[in-house]
């Protein structure tokens, strides 16, 4: 029996709460539709985490992804909303989804939104991916 697209988000306890610890993942299939024309919008996306209390599954995620494909939103848009619900269920310590998306009328479109949780502070350097990081050519 083939899965089905989810939006709900398992998680499972964080292994090591006491430190501070980067879970980086890339998407590399994820779609949506425009919602002016309805055509296909294509991205990956980059998600890079500093769990607290818990952990995403990876497989619950792929199904959360998968939800979007036949979803109408702005780029703009549908990269807040995954950050939200990821930002809901988890309750990260940090939080950055970076969705680089593939060209649409000529124009390649990344967006990076981020969460940190109020008072937390950490040695782990955060900096913005660079064009590089992202296979993005100036």
């Amino acid at each position: 029996m083939p899965s089905q697209s989810s939006k709900k988000l398992p998680t499972f306890p964080n292994p090591n709460q006491r430190r501070d610890f980067l879970i980086r993942m890339q998407i590399p299939e994820f779609t949506c539709l425009c919602p002016m024309t309805g055509q296909p919008d294509f991205a990956t996306l980059f998600l890079d985490y500093i769990p607290d209390q818990k952990c995403v599954e990876l497989k619950g995620l792929k199904l959360y992804i998968w939800s979007f494909r036949d979803t109408g939103a702005f780029h703009e848009a549908v990269t807040n909303a995954i950050l939200d619900d990821l930002v809901s269920a988890l309750k990260p310590r940090f939080m950055r989804l970076t969705a680089k998306f593939f060209v649409r009328g000529g124009i390649y479109t990344t967006v990076v939104a981020e969460h940190r949780k109020r008072g937390w502070t950490t040695d782990i350097a955060l900096p913005l991916p660079s064009a590089d990081q992202l296979g993005i050519t100036m």
